[in-house]
């Protein structure tokens, strides 16, 4: 089988958070209780920044492509048995592309019906509780810089990063 026939062991997490410190989170329709940032697989020939705001779109309906910070940051994770068919053989694991977008508020989020059932937008350390991607990048929001927050695997950065107390959520643009 050709190879552009098998998905591409490649994939963006886009990491979707207010000015305000609160995260969005998306509960896929399978598996039910499997909760997840933006995120989705490289097409063969596509770059991570094109998926980025491709995924982005697609699954929340935002179209910000000019707000995308790519973190320069790489995870690997193995690919669980149950989806490995989807790669080709002898391939195991999976390399992540992790990218940001600050927002001002929290914007309407139009859910793909096909991949999400709900979302929630949560402060960062319930955010990263939540997560059912256990050591896949996760945002740790420091209100003392909201340009550059640190991106940090989720269950390090509830630990690692100074608490910064989110007092009220972000209004609803």
């Amino acid at each position: 089988m050709n190879a552009t026939h098998y998905k591409r062991p490649e994939s963006v997490l886009v990491v979707v958070y207010t000015w305000h410190g609160d995260v969005l989170m998306l509960q896929r329709v399978e598996p039910p209780d499997f909760w997840q940032s933006v995120t989705g697989s490289l097409r063969w020939g596509e770059s991570a920044a094109d998926a980025a705001c491709r995924e982005l779109s697609e699954e929340t309906g935002l179209q910000s492509a000019d707000r995308l910070v790519d973190c320069q940051r790489r995870n690997t994770f193995p690919i669980v048995p149950p989806w490995r068919d989807r790669y080709a053989p002898g391939v195991t694991t999976n390399t992540e592309h992790v990218f940001k977008i600050e927002l001002p508020c929290r914007p309407a989020i139009r859910l793909s019906p096909r991949e999400h059932r709900d979302l929630r937008w949560l402060p960062r350390a319930a955010a990263a509780t939540r997560s059912s991607k256990r050591g896949t990048a996760g945002p740790c929001v420091r209100k003392s810089d909201r340009s550059t927050p640190t991106t940090a695997s989720m269950s390090a950065c509830v630990t690692s990063c100074r608490p910064y107390g989110i007092i009220t959520p972000a209004p609803a643009c």
